[in-house]
């Protein structure tokens, strides 16, 4: 676990965030010193900061990267840029505690990639500039969905023409591509990747050691959803224990980032309303993993493996259903259920949807379904039945409390 602070001075008081495995405390270091020294109404910096200052020890791990990256005309109209632009909810930049991370020439053009703290709804956003003319404008803007700052990550995606490219910061020594080569960079942008459009890679970084991580890390293992990822949505996801890429093998993750699938099927909320240009509710952001919930034989055919996915989201733990046909066709998954004791889920089978419910094993739970019900497999944990043309109640019993869901209907 390592603990990078970043420091900086909101409303007068100067604050530490420390990320603990995707947690964040925020600490006071000074309170203000008086009454009536709070934050001054309208006070903006004249321009965005190059690099950021987020420290471990005494190392920068995003110092200013980029040929242009101490160009004062750069760096004003990326600025203005930055200012103008809005998040799907029409929350702003907070120029104080955002930095440029990159500014120069890459493969031929212009490209800027800053770290956009924005409070309100949103947290943190990598927003990658081109220019047009004499000015700076966003190409593409990606929310970071852990409530915290994008810096505390030590690689950050980039997607330019010539393919996947990769910034990192100053903790990463070496970074391995997807099949396993090491990257080669300069100014920390790395070499472009292949990476393919609708398949999960693995990429892993080895970390120096800093004042967190004394001994370094020597494989810090990322996922990378693939380069047909659609902003807002953050395309890197934690995988320490490599369980991710295990649960993603042979998954379209274009079907799994569907309105549908598993992680696109929950809408942000902004309010009372949904917001669906934003990232959704069960996008992942850490701890993919995948359980297997027995051989099942649908109409007829040869048993298939369904499984269980489980993944943290910003909102939570969600789950889905994934069936692997024994022929090797295309697998198909459920949309995401948040994770609870009896979980629901509807199976779109062709020809047939299936309603799946699952909990965990226990001696002491007694699962009832409505008399009528036609269950095509029941076993400990696990019912699977035709997706009911009215809603139908299910309850799993334990010793103190009772479990409901309802499905079917539409």
């Amino acid at each position: 676990m390592w603990l990078p602070t970043t420091t900086n001075a909101i409303g007068g008081v100067r604050v530490a965030r420390v990320r603990r495995r995707g947690t964040k405390a925020i600490a006071l270091l000074a309170l203000l010193a008086a009454a009536g020294c709070g934050p001054v109404a309208g006070r903006q910096p004249a321009a965005l900061r190059a690099g950021h200052d987020s420290l471990d020890g005494p190392l920068t791990v995003w110092p200013a990267r980029g040929s242009l990256a101490g160009d004062a005309a750069t760096t004003a109209t990326i600025t203005a840029a930055v200012r103008d632009w809005r998040s799907p909810v029409g929350d702003r930049a907070r120029l104080p505690s955002s930095g440029i991370l990159f500014a120069g020439q890459v493969a031929g053009g212009p490209l800027a990639l800053v770290a956009a703290d924005v409070p309100g709804e949103s947290a943190s956003w990598l927003l990658q500039l081109g220019r047009d003319g004499d000015r700076w404008r966003v190409t593409q803007a990606t929310e970071y969905t852990d409530p915290g700052y994008l810096v505390y990550s030590d690689v950050l995606p980039v997607q330019l023409p010539d393919g996947r490219r990769y910034l990192t910061s100053a903790r990463v020594e070496r970074l391995l591509g997807p099949d396993g080569r090491a990257l080669t960079s300069a100014d920390g942008l790395t070499e472009p990747v292949a990476v393919p459009a609708c398949q999960a890679v693995e990429l892993t970084a080895t970390l120096r050691p800093t004042r967190s991580l004394p001994r370094g890390r020597a494989a810090d293992r990322i996922l990378d959803l693939g380069t047909a990822t659609a902003a807002p949505r953050y395309p890197l996801v934690p995988d320490e224990t490599g369980s991710g890429k295990r649960a993603l093998a042979g998954l379209d993750t274009c079907v799994l980032a569907g309105d549908t699938g598993p992680f696109g099927s929950v809408p942000r909320r902004s309010g009372d309303r949904e917001a669906p240009r934003s990232v959704p509710a069960s996008w992942p952001m850490a701890k993919i993993a995948v359980r297997s919930l027995g051989a099942v034989a649908l109409h007829g055919g040869e048993p298939g493996d369904l499984e269980q996915l489980s993944w943290e989201s910003a909102t939570g733990t969600m789950t889905a259903v994934v069936y692997r046909p024994a022929d090797g066709g295309a697998p198909i998954v459920s949309p995401a259920d948040r994770s609870t004791t009896l979980q629901a889920y509807r199976l779109p089978v062709p020809g047939q949807a299936l309603a799946v419910l699952s909990w965990r094993t226990n001696r002491d739970a007694s699962f009832a379904a409505p008399p009528t019900t036609s269950l095509l497999v029941e076993k400990p944990g696990l019912v699977v039945l035709p997706q009911p043309d009215r809603m139908q109640t299910f309850s799993l019993a334990g010793t103190e409390k009772t479990w409901y869901r309802s499905l079917g209907g539409r």
